[in-house]
């Protein structure tokens, strides 16, 4: 079983369905038409054979804003794996942001990560992903990443990243930084600037490559700010 949030605006309560697997979700209190969610690991994450699954599902107009309250840290698996897998599907207007925390890949990990996003005409998404290749003084491990947005009947984002110790050094990766951290808007898009990608349709990829994750610029936006 998954771990799923699924949020429904209602015009006297919007409705929030949470079930636990290997994270927990707990609902937080919000502003009205907003539903803010934590979550937090319900055991020891990320170690060989866990399979995560996230599911988030939101209709109608609410914003539903995720909150993790610490990073995630995959650990050394001695030749086994693990998989963090994504879902996301908004209709009716809904919208979503999540400004994760950083996941960090410690020697010997071996992941893959995959975020797929679905959402209907007139809705957003705002995400970010920190990605740390190896804790203070490592040189991290196997990281593989695919990303999917589909926009109405539009495939929106396609990227795959493989952040494989003999890949990531090349200069067109990461070069000798070992932090990537990404923000990407869909449904819409951030302003123009030289580090921001504008996407064929409504969507944006703001990307920094830094060494150590604080150094990065790319802040939490302001709720009031935030595009719906």
């Amino acid at each position: 079983m998954p771990t799923r949030i699924e949020v429904v605006a209602d015009p006297v309560r919007d409705r929030c369905l949470l079930t636990t697997d290997h994270l927990s979700p707990r609902q937080l209190p919000g502003a009205d038409g907003v539903v803010r969610v934590a979550i937090v690991a319900a055991g020891a994450l990320l170690l060989a054979g866990d399979d995560v699954r996230i599911e988030i599902a939101v209709s109608g107009s609410v914003r539903l804003e995720i909150v993790e309250t610490a990073g995630t840290v995959a650990y050394g698996m001695r030749g086994g794996s693990a998989r963090w897998d994504i879902d996301i599907r908004l209709t009716d207007g809904a919208s979503l942001q999540w400004y994760a925390e950083p996941f960090v890949v410690s020697a010997d990990a071996d992941v893959t990560r995959t975020t797929t996003a679905r959402l209907a005409t007139g809705c957003t998404a705002h995400l970010r992903e920190s990605l740390v290749l190896g804790r203070h003084g490592e040189t991290g491990g196997i990281l593989r990443t695919a990303t999917r947005a589909w926009l109405g009947e539009d495939l929106l984002l396609a990227e795959d990243l493989d952040l494989s110790p003999e890949t990531r050094t090349g200069w067109a990766v990461l070069g000798t930084n070992r932090c990537l951290d990404t923000v990407t808007t869909l449904g819409f898009r951030l302003p123009d600037d030289p580090q921001t990608l504008q996407l064929e349709g409504p969507g944006s990829i703001a990307r920094r490559l830094v060494h150590e994750q604080h150094q990065s610029t790319l802040n939490r936006p302001a709720s009031a700010s935030y595009a719906r």
